[in-house]
């Protein structure tokens, strides 16, 4: 079984992201390269993806949910809503989805990226007043 490869759509199609994913050993393209111009519609960039064998990562939640049911055997979709994530998040979660599934898994698949995001915990402390306990 082997790992998720990922294309970055045009409306994720960050350098840091990109460089970030790559450094950390994952199979990442992005729109634009030498087989996707910069102004490829979604169906294109789906469709090149998928012919890539590549799982296609966006913002664009309702275009590429319509895409999805006009072309069912896609590469997977991984879609996230833009103002929902930092780039750190994005990162992480981007990482995740990779180390934790494989590319079999994804064929004709859209979820959502935030199955793979961690949860943030927050950690305070509080000081509680000394208590005297006497045994009788």
């Amino acid at each position: 079984m082997s790992k998720p490869r990922l294309h970055l759509d045009a409306d994720t199609s960050i350098k840091a992201l990109y460089s970030a994913l790559i450094i950390r050993g994952h199979d990442v393209t992005r729109t634009p390269n030498e087989w996707i111009p910069k102004d490829a519609s979604d169906e294109i960039q789906l469709l090149k993806a998928t012919a890539q064998k590549r799982c296609i990562f966006t913002f664009n939640i309702k275009d590429f949910s319509l895409l999805a049911l006009q072309y069912s055997t896609h590469g997977g979709i991984i879609l996230a809503a833009q103002n929902r994530w930092s780039l750190s998040e994005l990162i992480a979660a981007l990482d995740s989805l990779v180390s934790q599934t494989n590319s079999e898994e994804w064929l004709g698949q859209i979820r959502w990226l935030n199955q793979w995001r961690r949860l943030q915990t927050t950690y305070f402390s509080v000081t509680l007043p000394s208590l005297k306990l006497t045994v009788q």
